[in-house]
């Protein structure tokens, strides 16, 4: 009987272990600071602003009068495999001179807000520092001349996208680069950094690259 007792007790102890682990280990993982890279994803603001409206919808900080071509959708804390989120809830809170000091890469208050909550408290930095970095990721990063405004509707591929973004900017690798789309369009370009901003490699996310032939790349607005 003891020795039944015993055996049931270890059973138990070790499907808690089970049904723990995954859940510790997940915690483990979103802890602020604890990621191996950034993605710089710059997001194709036309692109955007086309998918708001045929969805009926407005988006009028982004999408009004002013040219804006790639600007900034997030500086994203990665891990080889997967990407931490939401590591501190509630996140601290982001002044909002902080948040205006950054309209003029990440053009929408909601944008930024998300992103600080989301990704930068992913970071382990405090949010001054979190969009400082941003902001130096972005001055890191040469437009192509191509894409910089263009005023018709261009048809790119993939790799034609990629090879621009690698011939403007020495050191950037293709595999250190993905091109997404959302349907036919060109949704962003994601490139990956080291915790100090050089150009790496990053497989899980060149794998996730959008595999279409073709894709539009609507003109900016405005001007």
């Amino acid at each position: 009987m003891v020795g039944m007792v015993i055996r049931t007790a270890a059973f138990a102890v070790f499907f808690v272990a089970i049904a723990l682990g995954p859940a510790s280990a997940q915690q483990r993982q979103h802890q602020p600071g604890r990621f191996d890279f950034y993605v710089l994803a710059l997001s194709w603001s036309p692109s955007f602003c086309k998918d708001t409206e045929e969805r009926g919808r407005e988006a009028r900080e982004q999408c009004g009068g002013r040219p804006y071509s790639f600007v900034v959708h997030g500086l994203w804390p990665q891990y080889e495999r997967g990407f931490p989120r939401d590591c501190q809830v509630p996140a601290p809170r982001l002044n909002r001179n902080i948040m205006t000091s950054m309209l003029d890469l990440m053009p929408a208050p909601r944008l930024i807000y998300r992103q600080w909550d989301s990704h930068g408290t992913c970071s382990g930095l405090a949010p001054q520092a979190y969009f400082d970095l941003l902001r130096k990721a972005r001055a890191a990063v040469t437009i192509p001349q191509a894409y910089a405004a263009p005023e018709a509707t261009l048809t790119v591929t993939p790799d034609e996208v990629e090879e621009a973004f690698v011939t403007a900017n020495p050191g950037l690798a293709r595999n250190a680069i993905a091109v997404t789309c959302g349907g036919t369009r060109l949704g962003a370009v994601r490139i990956c950094m080291s915790k100090d901003l050089r150009f790496r490699e990053c497989a899980e996310v060149d794998r996730r690259a959008c595999r279409r032939d073709k894709l539009t790349m609507p003109p900016i607005r405005g001007g």
